[in-house]
């Protein structure tokens, strides 16, 4: 697969970007370098290799969700610039 400069334009339309010719080819160029890059991959032999979606071992690394009593709502008001019916009030912002 190679890509050509009538794909850049395509692409470079898709973005809304003015691209102009000396920079359509450059890109072309270096996109096509990319792809032979990563045409490498396929001379791999993963014949045996489990897929893997990370390379480490993960495991869920978050607490368990544990309810836990609130904070008193007159200590939580007690930082609020200002403060409406145990709310904290803030400019508005919509007309």
């Amino acid at each position: 697969m190679s890509i050509t400069v009538k794909d850049v334009e395509h692409v470079a339309n898709l973005a809304r970007l003015e691209l102009s010719d000396s920079e359509k080819e450059q890109f072309a160029g270096q996109l096509n370098a990319i792809l032979k890059y990563a045409e490498k991959l396929n001379e791999l032999d993963t014949e045996g290799v489990e897929p893997t979606s990370h390379v480490l071992p993960l495991a869920n690394v978050m607490r368990e969700d544990v309810a836990a009593p609130s904070w008193p709502i007159e200590k939580v008001m007690a930082n609020a610039p200002e403060e409406e019916e145990g709310q904290f009030k803030v400019p508005a912002v919509l007309e």
